[in-house]
């Protein structure tokens, strides 16, 4: 009996260790490239102009306003005749012309001498022209001014050999992204800017693939930070060329792949 005991122990332990044909190991596939990209943002400088329809939604309640409104006791808080007297009912008569039309508000209404009026308006600036709002760059199409389009949002773009794209570059071993984006743009841009990084987290991340890379591997995978643009100006270093930029204009000059990945990044205003 301890014989066959001992038969099957050994055949049991033989069908366990026995070497079965184990499945082929998975190809190891090339890590992605990383890289860290700048959105530097040149932030509107001039107001919006208001739409037709706000413009009246404005005046309909500047006249609801001015109708309701208590009237102001300026003989309390002004002296007769006095400077700020004449000051307050001169902009009280613009306010009220504004308001209801320009044959509301009589000018005999107004309290205080010509004199005191017209040096009110000296004071204050008033007899001044005012800059326009189209700056000789957008006539000129200049796209290198930061003082182009002032009432949207511009972006920078670099013109290098592989296109038009934002200052982007390679993640050096032991580098932060946030770091590697910083780094970058003083490299490609030069060190005459005083720009800030709002964080230390990407906005976004394009994900590049090339014709021999499998599903789940891509070739380049870059991460996208925000920055913002205070002073200064681009001076290049290695790009032939730059350009501040609206969405609609970058639209134009980058290819589809690389607008489909960084649309969303941007603002529409």
């Amino acid at each position: 009996m301890l014989s066959s005991l001992t038969l099957d122990i050994s055949r049991c332990a033989s069908r366990l260790f026995a070497t079965e044909s184990l499945p082929a190991r998975p190809q190891k596939y090339s890590r992605s490239q990383l890289q860290a990209a700048v959105i530097l943002n040149r932030s509107p400088i001039l107001t919006r102009t208001p739409s037709e329809f706000e413009r009246a939604y404005y005046a309909y309640q500047s006249r609801i306003r001015r109708t309701l409104h208590n009237p102001f006791p300026y003989d309390f808080y002004f002296k007769q005749g006095s400077l700020l007297e004449t000051r307050f009912n001169l902009e009280e008569h613009t306010r009220e012309r504004r308001a209801f039309g320009q044959t509301f508000a009589p000018k005999d209404k107004l309290h205080g001498s010509a004199e005191n009026g017209a040096l009110v308006v000296k004071q204050e600036g008033e007899d001044e022209i005012l800059l326009p709002r189209v700056h000789p760059s957008d006539t000129s199409m200049d796209i290198q001014s930061l003082d182009r389009r002032g009432r949207r949002n511009l972006y920078l773009l670099l013109q290098t050999d592989r296109g038009w794209q934002f200052p982007q570059g390679d993640v050096k071993k032991g580098e932060l992204l946030h770091q590697a984006a910083q780094r970058d743009l003083f490299e490609e841009c030069g060190p005459h800017m005083d720009t800030w990084i709002v964080s230390r987290n990407p906005i976004g991340v394009l994900a590049e693939k090339s014709l021999n890379d499998p599903p789940e591997v891509c070739h380049k995978m870059t991460f996208f930070f925000k920055a913002h643009i205070l002073a200064g100006q681009v001076r290049l270093q290695g790009a032939s060329s730059f350009a501040w930029l609206t969405k609609e204009e970058i639209q134009e000059r980058v290819s589809t792949s690389y607008w489909t990945g960084t649309k969303d990044m941007l603002s529409d205003h």
